[in-house]
């Protein structure tokens, strides 16, 4: 099944249909939004949309990898990894649309 991407462009244009501010207004508000979201993460703090998700950093240890092209043992740096959980609401939304298809 081929997905669709949604762009920041479309977002702006969602919230000015929906809200009914202007053009630029909508997307400075959407622009906002992600930068506040985006500068929470980076910061190590758990960012929660009510009946959408939260989004989570998690720190991953170092490890040593292996490179399956050459089977060479690689080590693989500690880092930090964005995790996105989904509300319950989300999940059932998901799941009553995918239940429409069928």
């Amino acid at each position: 099944m081929a997905g669709h991407t949604v762009t920041r462009a479309e977002l702006s244009e969602a919230v000015y249909r929906e809200v009914g501010l202007s053009r630029n207004e909508s997307s400075e508000l959407v622009d906002t939004v992600l930068d506040e979201i985006a500068s929470c993460l980076s910061q190590g703090e758990t960012v929660k949309i009510s009946s959408f998700g939260s989004f989570q950093v998690r720190q991953k240890s170092g490890r040593m990898g292996r490179n399956p092209k050459t089977g060479d043992e690689v080590p693989i740096e500690p880092r930090r990894v964005l995790v996105f959980r989904a509300s319950q609401v989300l999940k059932a939304r998901i799941n009553a649309a995918l239940a429409k298809l069928r």
